[in-house]
């Protein structure tokens, strides 16, 4: 597969297109075909190692992750044997920045926690903003928690789509 690398911390120069080995799902995870990817500050911090403290968990003197981007959409194409929420085909998104990254490749393994199902509505394209478009996430934490909802992860706030969103704004009336 295809993947934007980099191998040493600097200016966007740095980044080349390499052919990589394919990731393999675990027990725990899925395989996703990344259809979009959207680059965030975080991506541009990482590449440059800026501010140099950075440099103690990513990596002192050459990048610990050396394919970026944490934040995608795409189509789940295979699941470890130990996934119950996803199958093949299921459009999805999320968020690999706590396990990796990895989201600048054609594909990216990641734990099933870590992706929720795309909203119908939306396209691959708006769904790999959502998850680094952290005031949306907080909003609607606030508004499960006034409705009272258990909230059992990150995840549940992901999935919400605009139907939805209107309708907890109808309830908070």
């Amino acid at each position: 597969m295809k993947a934007i690398v980099n191998t040493h911390y600097g200016s966007p120069d740095v980044l080349q297109l390499k052919e990589v080995e394919k990731p393999a799902p675990s027990d725990h995870e899925v395989l996703v075909k990344v259809l979009a990817a959207s680059a965030a500050a975080g991506d541009w911090h990482l590449l440059r190692a800026q501010p140099f403290l950075m440099r103690f968990t990513s990596g002192l003197l050459k990048p610990k992750h050396q394919i970026l981007g944490a934040a995608f959409a795409g189509r789940v194409e295979t699941v470890g044997r130990n996934v119950t929420q996803f199958q093949p085909g299921d459009e999805v998104f999320g968020d690999v920045s706590a396990c990796g990254f990895g989201a600048f490749a054609e594909y990216v393994s990641v734990p099933e926690m870590a992706v929720a199902l795309k909203p119908t509505r939306s396209t691959f394209e708006e769904a790999a903003t959502v998850p680094v478009s952290h005031g949306l996430r907080n909003e609607m934490d606030l508004r499960l928690k006034w409705l009272r909802r258990p909230v059992q992860s990150s995840r549940l706030l992901l999935a919400r789509d605009q139907k939805d969103l209107s309708l907890l704004e109808t309830r908070k009336r």
